[in-house]
């Protein structure tokens, strides 16, 4: 097809041209370069098109009217060419091609057969549309004060669908992730624990929780207790100083308490399929932070304010006050303790010297477009000129139907036991139909749809968009769901599973696929080729929605094509057609096996 689209745009160039100089019209020569194929949104419309609207300045003339004229040049002097590649047509004000489809379902079955696992990752010229860039990517984020959530799942999914994306276009990806390990939020479970179960000698062993889910407990128990107790804050604040002043006792509880957070998350990152290239910790950047804000200082970008805190002028960047006064941004409390953008500045210097980046994504919900504003206008500020390389990817936020989660009241939906319930009705589903023979490990089938249902839902929706997620609506086998995507892939598996047991198998050179002519063959075709560019526009835009939405399409063919198109059951009267069917079927399990890799859903070749 990138061959077919190749030839189309040169064809459509040259006629361009010679539509021009024949017609005295004004306007610089035209290249292939220049023209953008489109897909018509009709079939009968054709299959490919080039609208003519960029031209209508140049040649002082109607868009309809110069496509009228290019397709008359075609038919005139270029019939022969444009019949290799089908029939040329101008609708309204765009020239479109209906594809000879014998050809086009060669050069896209060949192209997916040949590349295999590597398809989706060239464009039309045969290169990775990303080779070169080097990208970094940040996700997740958690505080070691609590386990991981509800939206810290939306934070993860998104941060690896994304770096699977970028990765698939070509670029070199490095994954990272900032533990937020220190701070008054840190001390206040650390207080808690101190409070309630530091003399009893309970730890996350003795009680068989996980580790971080006793430390997301000592954090609600602190709220509750200081509800009543006014001075907790204080305490807290007091106990953040000695960790900074490096008290031995404070540092050793610290030490013990991140570390079962820290244990307790890891084991989610493992459940879910999500990885880092490096971990990084605000304990270790703080300091750094800190110095770049003395340098600041001292160089006359930040002040001391009459508080005694360090500040920056920013209203530069976020405008003045509602009461008109200039806004500022606290980078250091008044007794020199940091604060969240300490670290953060910190951070952004240290990862450009460990791992120089064409481009730094930050994966941040859409609360904290404010900070990130704030931080790219400091570092700005100082100097660096990579702060033009930054990007933050902010994503709404996702909740239940039932409200917004706080983390502080405990009334977060918990990551694992979100999970063990999507798992618990995945495998209640999988008994009901009788299916635990089929699948073999019922338990680690009810896992890989539980999580395919998870990580769809939550990526089905534009990174922007606010959301609700629906654990009963993710779980369902039929419509846009995970368990529907899961559900096609072993539907395909299981037809060339039984297509083989009959002696019917396709190796990609015994079928004839110019037998491919049906309407829904074709849409099915169309959809195949268009995954690569799909891949290029979703890596570009930062935008996993992009191949969810394509692969439920996918599905949706394939199961119209199915319908209408039967494979095993002609196999007697015609085996080339049945052959080239099944060569079909086998090269789209293998784009969705491609694309439900980069929206996080596992394959399943039995369900």
């Amino acid at each position: 097809m990138a061959d077919i689209k190749q030839s189309f745009q040169s064809l459509v160039a040259c006629a361009l041209n010679e539509f021009k100089n024949s017609s005295a019209l004004g306007g610089d020569a035209v290249s292939a370069a220049m023209l953008r194929v489109e897909t018509p949104p009709k079939p009968e419309m054709g299959d490919l098109g080039i609208p003519m609207f960029p031209f209508a300045k140049s040649f002082r003339m109607a868009p309809p009217a110069i496509a009228k004229g290019v397709a008359d040049c075609i038919a005139a002097s270029h019939a022969e060419e444009a019949a290799k590649i089908g029939t040329v047509l101008a609708v309204g004000p765009y020239v479109n091609v209906k594809l000879d489809k014998a050809g086009a379902a060669g050069d896209i079955l060949s192209c997916i057969i040949s590349q295999g696992a590597d398809y989706g990752s060239f464009d039309r010229d045969g290169k990775k549309p990303l080779e070169g860039r080097k990208v970094m990517v940040e996700y997740s984020s958690p505080n070691t004060n609590k386990p991981l959530h509800l939206g810290h799942m939306r934070n993860d999914a998104l941060g690896e669908s994304v770096s699977r994306i970028l990765k698939k276009a070509g670029a070199e990806v490095f994954r990272t992730n900032i533990i937020n390990n220190r701070g008054i939020h840190i001390c206040k479970s650390m207080l808690a624990y101190k409070l309630f179960h530091e003399e009893k000698g309970e730890t996350p062993a003795s009680l068989g929780i996980k580790g971080d889910h006793f430390v997301g407990q000592c954090y609600v128990e602190f709220d509750k207790w200081s509800r009543e107790h006014p001075e907790a804050q204080e305490q807290a604040e007091e106990m953040l100083v000695k960790w900074e002043q490096g008290d031995a006792e404070t540092r050793a509880l610290w030490e013990k308490m991140n570390a079962w957070t820290l244990d307790g998350v890891k084991e989610t990152y493992a459940r879910t399929g999500v990885g880092f290239e490096k971990l990084y910790f605000e304990s270790d950047t703080y300091l750094l932070g800190k110095e770049i804000i003395q340098k600041g200082l001292d160089a006359g970008i930040f002040y001391r304010d009459e508080d005694g805190s360090t500040r920056i002028d920013i209203s530069e960047a976020v405008g003045a006050g509602k009461d008109g006064k200039p806004q500022t941004k606290v980078l250091l409390r008044k007794d020199g303790t940091s604060v969240y953008i300490t670290q953060d500045l910190g951070t952004a210097v240290r990862r450009h010297e460990d791992w120089p980046y064409n481009q730094m994504v930050y994966v941040v919900a859409s609360e904290q477009i404010y900070h990130f504003k704030v931080l790219f206008y400091i570092l700005r500020k100082l100097g660096y000129e990579w702060t033009d390389k930054l990007y933050h990817l902010s994503y709404g936020l996702v909740n239940l139907p039932s409200g917004r989660m706080k983390s502080r009241e405990g009334t977060v939906v918990d990551a694992d036991d979100l999970l063990d319930n999507l798992h618990a009705d995945a495998l209640k589903a999988i008994e009901e139909r009788g299916r635990e023979g089929e699948v073999g490990d019922a338990a680690a089938i009810a896992e890989k749809v539980a999580l395919g249902a998870l990580h769809y839902y939550l990526l089905q929706v534009a990174p922007v968009k606010d959301m609700l997620f629906d654990p009963a609506e993710s779980l369902s086998f039929t419509g846009n769901t995970g368990p529907y995507l899961q559900y096609m892939g072993a539907r395909i598996a299981s037809i060339l599973r039984k297509a083989g047991e009959q002696g019917l198998k396709s190796d990609g050179t015994n079928a004839d696929v110019s037998l491919l002519g049906h309407e829904s063959e074709w849409a099915l075709l169309k959809d195949l080729q268009r995954f690569p560019e799909l891949v290029a526009k979703a890596a570009e835009s930062l935008d996993p929605s992009i191949i969810a939405v394509y692969l439920y399409d996918v599905c949706k063919d394939f199961s119209a094509f199915y319908r209408d198109c039967p494979i095993v059951a002609v196999a007697e009267q015609n085996r080339p057609l049945a052959l080239a069917r099944l060569t079909l079927a086998d090269c789209t399990l293998t784009v969705l096996k491609n694309a439900m890799d980069l929206v996080l859903v596992p394959y399943l070749d039995r369900m």
